[in-house]
């Protein structure tokens, strides 16, 4: 005989308890099954929470806090690395000016 178990509500989560259960899932000895099973979380949700999570697009927003759209974020971690490449060279540069003298 199968049992069949009632409609369930799905239960919406806040994006605080989400991150509490994707941490929860990176401890040591913890596994996302384990984890998944104990917040009645599907195994594949949670997997997506934590791709999320380490892209970092799975966070909390305080109200009034402004965000920053992707592509824009994209674009000033392209010009903080060409900066610090840049950095880098002239400093380079003068240190080889100090000997030189």
């Amino acid at each position: 005989m199968i049992d069949v178990l009632g409609p369930e509500k799905r239960r919406r989560r806040t994006t605080q308890e989400k991150i509490a259960i994707v941490q929860q899932s990176f401890e040591p000895g913890m596994t996302v099954s384990l984890v998944a099973r104990q917040h009645g979380v599907a195994a594949s949700q949670l997997f997506l929470w934590r791709k999320q999570y380490q892209e970092g697009s799975l966070t909390a927003v305080a109200a009034g806090e402004q965000v920053v759209p992707a592509s824009e974020l994209v674009a000033a971690m392209k010009q903080i690395k060409e900066l610090q490449r840049l950095l880098g060279k002239k400093t380079m540069e003068n240190e080889l000016l100090k000997r030189s003298r």
